[in-house]
């Protein structure tokens, strides 16, 4: 099937939608969107106008500059235990480019990629683009979203070509422990699968956990792409500014589509993303102690309404209650809560059809918002 066909089929994006509803509403409270309410931190804005007055606005690298190349796999040793180099770091345009690219390079018509759901909407879309086919792994609210080794085997087969793991997941905010990480790279080894491990929310974790990467397991290494982004944790979304890691083989594939596709992320965005990379985390930590105080609000706020039922979140910056004792499908409750409150959540099912019966609240914008928006939730509920 070619790219045409797979974008007749294409739904467009259900997180966009209700982010177009909430901007034509003066009274609405969006908690739909996923993107730091903070501004990018001074040090990187200060670090792309340098690079703009020294005249960085011509073409970098196709791959990235080397100074920032340099800098990540410097990170991603240190800190996630990668043991990579420069000439295994692709810069792109934000994770969405490297899942593309991941896919893409790896897939051929008709394999299949085993996507644990509810799941981040672009996965299956950038999937069917890349000519496969996604095969979705329920993970169960009753295992707080969850998935091991065993439930994913159940699902592979001759046509089964490679696993995607996100960890902390986007929208059940679900966090694998190191564990059972370890067991599905266990499992994707002896398969001969590729792992894809996006870890855009690897700093956002919570109660003294840490996140854990796949691609620090030697055996894992060479068939795990690791795809991450500088948008959440620096609050740099509109630079968009990713990166992926793979193996050699793996990483000249990527890197001749993103050649072809967009030749090479912005110039002066890539030394904002190297100030980032050098100022430390100081500015990240107080962004990631104020999510945990609103994820702390939320969770007594949610866990006291009628007809919720809410599984806390170990990392990234969402709930993902069941709302079926409300008797309404997750798109009516959306429309509902959004009309008579002004309130926008997302429908659950945009993540899977696992999704069902759930929607997905983010907590990323100030608590004065979020502190309205519990209150006319509540107040909705207690009319049903």
């Amino acid at each position: 099937m070619s790219i045409s066909d797979v974008l007749k089929e294409l739904k467009a994006s259900e997180i966009r939608r209700m982010f177009e509803l909430a901007a034509k509403r003066e009274d609405s409270i969006s908690l739909g969107i996923g993107e730091p309410d903070f501004p990018t931190p001074n040090n990187i804005k200060e670090g792309a106008k340098k690079a703009l007055d020294a005249d960085a606005t011509h073409y970098a690298p196709n791959a990235g500059i080397p100074e920032l190349r340099e800098a990540i796999a410097e990170k991603s040793r240190r800190e996630n235990g990668i043991d990579c180099t420069a000439d295994e770091v692709l810069v792109t345009i934000g994770a969405t480019e490297g899942l593309f690219l991941a896919f893409a390079s790896i897939l051929k018509e008709g394999d299949e990629v085993l996507v644990p759901a509810p799941a981040f909407l672009t996965y299956n879309a950038s999937i069917s683009l890349a000519g496969g086919r996604s095969i979705e792994v329920p993970c169960m609210e009753k295992n707080n979203f969850h998935i091991n080794a065993k439930e994913i085997e159940q699902s592979i087969n001759n046509r089964t070509r490679a696993i995607i793991i996100a960890s902390p997941n986007n929208p059940t905010g679900a966090a694998l422990s190191k564990e059972e990480l370890k067991s599905i790279a266990e499992l994707a080894i002896e398969k001969d699968l590729f792992i894809i491990t996006d870890e855009v929310y690897e700093r956002f974790m919570y109660d003294g956990k840490k996140s854990f990467s796949i691609a620090s397991i030697p055996e894992a290494r060479d068939k795990t792409i690791t795809i991450n982004s500088f948008s959440k944790t620096y609050a740099m979304t509109g630079w968009r500014i990713g990166y992926a890691i793979a193996s050699k083989e793996i990483f000249s594939k990527m890197l001749k589509l993103h050649m072809y596709l967009a030749s090479c992320v912005n110039t002066f965005s890539q030394y904002g993303a190297l100030e980032a990379l050098i100022g430390g985390y100081e500015s990240v930590d107080k962004m990631i102690a104020e999510y945990a105080r609103r994820r702390s609000y939320v969770y007594d706020r949610l866990s006291a309404m009628k007809h919720v039922r809410v599984t806390k979140p170990e990392g990234a910056f969402y709930f993902f209650p069941n709302i079926e004792d409300t008797n309404l499908s997750s798109a009516d409750f959306c429309d509902r809560l959004f009309d008579e409150t002004g309130v926008v959540v997302v429908n659950g099912e945009a993540f899977g059809e696992c999704g069902s019966g759930h929607v997905r609240i983010s907590y990323a914008t100030s608590m004065e918002k979020l502190e309205k928006a519990m209150d006319r939730m509540e107040s909705f509920l207690e009319k049903i």
